[in-house]
């Protein structure tokens, strides 16, 4: 048997690079996923190349109204609902606080605190006993860095979530834990190194490989694992808990 046989994902940021791994690695160990985000070509490209276990929408994670028909359309395309997937994210500012932009600090809010809110207001009314939700922060949810006030708060943000939805939910059976990616090879991590430092991106990779202590950058597929940990009955005892995917940088 596959671990996720016969269960139904969610995955908003589901076009990403870390949603579409994820949404690959669910799908062969048995599962249906439904990939929710904001750009519907890559939304497409991601269901032809997953087949007919997988559906999309285009959702905006801080509209309720988009977020519940998302996962309306995500049950009545596949009849239930089993894993949780709050993975929508937006890099926002870097700048010193005097000078941070207030709209771009509401909007990284908005995006990453509101939108898993939404998502799992609207998501867990569906869920029963077994059930896994799981929220993407990020290892500077757990430590943090100077000039990125928005993005940190946000992923802070996401853990008092958690917290809070793992201790009203588990007398239902429902499990909910944070990742907590470090740097991911990816086109959104190359784009905030490159602002953070002001070097050309194999520089900018350079100085942030030497911050991590097993000195590289995580695949993609990398998270995708530890997503499936978390999915998967392999975590059946594991609830409230931050999952730390950082090369050791929170260390």
């Amino acid at each position: 048997m596959h671990r996720l046989d016969g269960k139904v994902a969610i995955i908003t940021g589901g076009e990403g690079s870390i949603g579409m791994a994820t949404a690959r690695a669910f799908v062969a160990e048995g599962a249906s996923v439904f990939l929710a985000g904001i750009s519907e070509p890559d939304l497409k490209s991601g269901v032809a190349e997953l087949g007919d276990k997988a559906a999309s929408a285009v959702a905006d994670v801080t509209d309720s109204a988009q977020v519940k028909a998302a996962v309306d359309a995500a049950v009545d395309r596949f009849g239930r609902l089993d894993v949780v997937v709050a993975n929508a994210g937006i890099s926002g500012a870097t700048a010193p606080i005097a000078d941070y932009p207030e709209d771009a600090f509401d909007q990284t809010l908005a995006v990453h605190a509101r939108g898993a809110f939404l998502l799992c207001k609207h998501a867990v009314p569906h869920l029963s006993a077994g059930a896994s939700v799981i929220i993407t922060s990020s290892v500077v949810g757990l430590v943090a860095a100077p000039n990125i006030a928005g993005y940190s708060t946000a992923k802070h943000a996401q853990v008092g979530l958690m917290r809070t939805l793992a201790r009203e939910l588990a007398p239902r059976g429902i499990r909910v834990n944070t990742i907590h990616p470090g740097p991911v090879d990816n086109e959104f991590q190359h784009r905030i190194e490159v602002v953070a430092t002001g070097a050309d991106r194999d520089a900018a990779t350079g100085i942030f490989d030497q911050m991590i202590p097993l000195a590289r950058h995580a695949a993609p597929e990398e998270i995708a694992r530890a997503m499936m940990f978390l999915a998967s009955d392999d975590s059946s005892f594991m609830t409230g808990a931050t999952l730390a995917v950082d090369g050791g940088m929170s260390s």
